[in-house]
């Protein structure tokens, strides 16, 4: 069976808008914010969690551990 996300969460508070987790997704999951965030970030957004295959690469290459893939 598929393993599938309840949730992705984003800290805005430790995320610093380096959006590596947008370009390390396979699966098109995340994209850059449409507007900054109150310190001025472009924060990545879920667009598409039914497409999350929880291969938590998002998790892996954050280097301020700001997202986590939540089963």
């Amino acid at each position: 069976m598929a393993k599938k996300p309840k949730q992705i969460i984003v800290d805005p508070k430790l995320c610093k808008g380096c959006l590596i987790c947008i370009s390390v997704c396979p699966h098109g999951v995340l994209k850059k914010a449409d507007e900054v965030d109150n310190r001025g970030f472009f924060l990545p957004v879920v667009v598409d969690l039914e497409a999350c295959k929880v291969c938590r690469l998002c998790e892996m290459e954050c280097p301020d551990f700001a997202i986590c893939v939540v089963e």
